[in-house]
């Protein structure tokens, strides 16, 4: 009789142990962190197509995204996720002449940018464009993004969609951790 009661509390202390680490995961993973598959080759080659990442979900919940952090945000039309770079931030007027940014009239540098460069053969990588003549908007109104991906010849970004709500970013990104090989951070 007494082992039986010593196997049902050994059983029970297992289902609580098992239970408790379940749940701690899927906190974890719903508020904290999630895992995201990079999909496609607009931010090559900072970011291959199948490396796996890990997502920040609570940095921009004490915080407000910086110009140039990778970023995954959840895009409502097409009910799909992507990873791109903040290039315009609240209040920014964003324009391309040349191959080179400018943020409210100032050069920016994109040093991200360089092997791409180097592989356009003296072409440009990014077109001219201004942020009213793919957005309508003479600068990017609060509680909005503008981003990029760093393949600017083979990005679907705002220059496409249009301007991020900041009610759609899921989170930061920078820590690759798998394949092994690339196991880091990226800038």
């Amino acid at each position: 009789m007494e082992q039986v009661k010593k196997e049902k509390n050994e059983i029970w202390e297992w289902a609580k142990a098992l239970l408790i680490a379940f749940a701690a995961v899927w906190l974890i993973r719903h508020f904290l962190f999630t895992p995201i598959v990079v999909d496609g080759e607009s931010m090559m080659p900072t970011l291959e197509n199948g490396e796996r990442m890990i997502v920040n979900k609570i940095g921009y919940e004490v915080g407000e995204p910086s110009r140039f952090d990778i970023l995954v945000f959840h895009h409502a039309p097409e009910n799909k996720d992507y990873i791109k770079r903040v290039i315009g931030l609240p209040g920014d007027h964003v324009a391309y002449k040349n191959d080179q940014l400018y943020i409210n009239g100032e050069p920016q540098k994109e040093p991200y940018l360089e092997s791409n460069k180097l592989q356009v053969n003296g072409g440009t990588l990014t077109e001219d464009f201004t942020l009213e003549e793919r957005t309508g908007e003479k600068v990017i109104p609060e509680g909005y993004l503008f981003v990029m991906g760093d393949n600017r010849r083979n990005s679907t970004d705002s220059r496409i969609i249009g301007l991020v709500p900041l009610a759609e970013v899921i989170g930061k990104t920078n820590i690759i951790f798998w394949p092994l090989k690339e196991l880091g951070m990226v800038e």
